[in-house]
């Protein structure tokens, strides 16, 4: 039987603290891909995509691709933004009927004026439009909002296992094979969630996440009757009533395992709450650690201004203390400031000028730098790998800072004008910069930097420098999120809003 399936995807992560707003023009210049229009690359979200043309193409089943468009993480999404991309969406799906399935890549953790759940609204709008009989799935990244308006429209979730973010073509394979499995008649997917009561960050690339996932993946592969299972962190920088970690099993047709075994990992990840995040030093000792290493190169993770999480990625507290403390041998990537970015630019590669770069978005970033610089190098398209992906942060330029006597100080700073966190090497190697060849690599992301800049690095410090992003739920002054979940629940009375 020939089986016709839609898929389409729509997804950004939403800081809600973030002043930075993501019109269309935004999705644009990141990903949009009209219908059949999508690259063969998959991106963080659209692996449904491009997972889906090999699955029907080896069954002989018809795919009907929808629009792809994905917006780097930032502050909310314009209320046309969003629905001009919703609408185009529906729109494809009605001309698209009749159906077997709906395939969706999302992230789930957007928030767009007016809707502080608007995944939960394109899920329900889609079943209203197909019915209660088909299926419809979606992937998500583990960074999102589970609520209760998206676990009614779908039938299952299946999401990134994985902090940094590694496996998402894996899980797009995992959400295609339980979606081929149902439409053929094999299993009959119930979905089954536990609220873990809790804000937390899990990064999978330290203990106890990493063993709490080989822990879900040797269920998923041992246990009858067991399909999936996803932990939803949660994203602590979104503002929306539902935020926190929950826990997502997917079985076959067995409502009460599903329900247990949700239950048993999420009190699991309880018991752990506090001890996964990864220890983090100030500016001044990170400075100090990196100098004092003995080899090179020493990763810093300026983790809180990580673009990936929907902030600048200007602040300059960290590239200061550098500064303070005589720091050679150093590379940063990225600042972004497109003005900075195009007046050297326009001064061209060689040119010596006075700069102000940096620190212009928001409170807590660090103070605008002001030096001559030497502009040393220029990408009009600059780009990174990230995985099976590639990922713009271009124009940029690379600068020497200078110091009196017009000598470089032993500082670059890669300048870009796309904001991208820091993934890999191939950032640096961009703009002529040999990461093995530096003492010290400044990135900004929180871990997804992790798997490839664990590969080179003598030493990795984790370093909190200023406050550009909302990172203790404790005391950040939400509006929104529910007071009687860890550690909002926790904190002195005084210290809530």
């Amino acid at each position: 039987m020939v089986r016709r399936v839609f898929v389409a995807a729509l997804a950004t992560e939403t800081n809600t603290f973030s002043p930075i707003v993501i019109d269309r023009q935004g999705f644009e210049g990141s990903l949009y891909a009209p219908p059949g229009q999508h690259p063969a690359t998959p991106t963080l979200c659209t692996a449904p995509i491009t997972v889906g043309r090999r699955v029907c193409a080896d069954k002989g089943w018809t795919l009907i691709e929808g629009t792809a468009a994905w917006a780097d993480p930032a502050g909310l999404v314009a209320r046309g933004a969003y629905e001009s991309l919703r609408d185009e969406i529906l729109d494809q799906l009605r001309a698209a009927l009749p159906l077997d399935a709906v395939v969706l890549g999302l992230h789930g953790a957007m928030v767009a004026q007016g809707y502080l759940d608007p995944e939960g609204d394109l899920l329900s709008r889609v079943r209203e439009i197909i019915g209660p009989d088909v299926l419809l799935c979606a992937s998500l990244d583990p960074h999102s909002h589970l609520t209760a308006k998206r676990v009614a429209a779908a039938d299952f979730f299946v999401a990134f296992k994985e902090f940094p973010h590694t496996d998402f073509v894996e899980r797009a394979e995992d959400l295609w094979r339980i979606a081929v499995d149902t439409l053929e008649g094999r299993v009959r997917p119930v979905m089954s969630v536990h609220d873990c009561r809790m804000i937390d960050v899990f990064p999978t690339s330290r203990q106890p996440m990493r063993g709490f996932v080989d822990e879900m993946m040797r269920i998923e592969a041992e246990a009858p009757g067991v399909l999936s299972l996803s932990a939803i962190h949660g994203f602590m920088a979104g503002d929306v009533p539902e935020m926190g970690t929950k826990m997502i099993a997917v079985t076959d047709g067995d409502a009460a395992l599903g329900r247990e075994l949700a239950r048993t990992l999420g009190e699991r990840l309880y018991a752990n709450r506090g001890r996964h995040i990864m220890p983090a030093i100030d500016e001044r000792q990170a400075v100090a650690q990196a100098m004092a290493a003995p080899g090179g190169p020493v990763v810093i993770a300026d983790m809180w201004d990580n673009p990936g999480g929907g902030t600048a990625g200007d602040a300059t507290v960290l590239l200061r203390e550098l500064m303070r403390q005589g720091a050679r041998g150093v590379a940063i990537g990225t600042i972004w400031d497109p003005i900075a970015t195009r007046l050297c630019i326009v001064a061209g590669e060689g040119a010596e000028l006075p700069l102000r770069f940096g620190a212009k978005s928001a409170p807590l970033t660090g103070d605008p730098v002001d030096a001559v610089v030497r502009v040393q190098q220029v990408a009009p398209e600059a780009e990174m790998r990230f995985g099976e992906s590639v990922v713009p942060f271009g124009p940029a330029v690379r600068v020497a800072l200078l110091d009196g006597a017009g000598a470089e100080t032993g500082i670059e700073v890669i300048l870009n004008t796309i904001r991208a966190q820091s993934y890999d090497p191939s950032l640096f190697s961009a703009l002529g910069i040999d990461p093995l060849g530096q003492k010290i690599l400044v990135i900004k992301s929180t871990n997804h930097f992790y798997a490839a800049f664990s590969k080179i690095a003598s030493q990795i410090i984790y370093c909190s420098a200023g406050k550009p992003y909302p990172n203790d739920p404790a005391t950040t002054p939400y509006r929104h999120v529910r007071r009687d979940i860890w550690p909002r629940n926790a904190a002195p009375a005084g210290d809530r809003e």
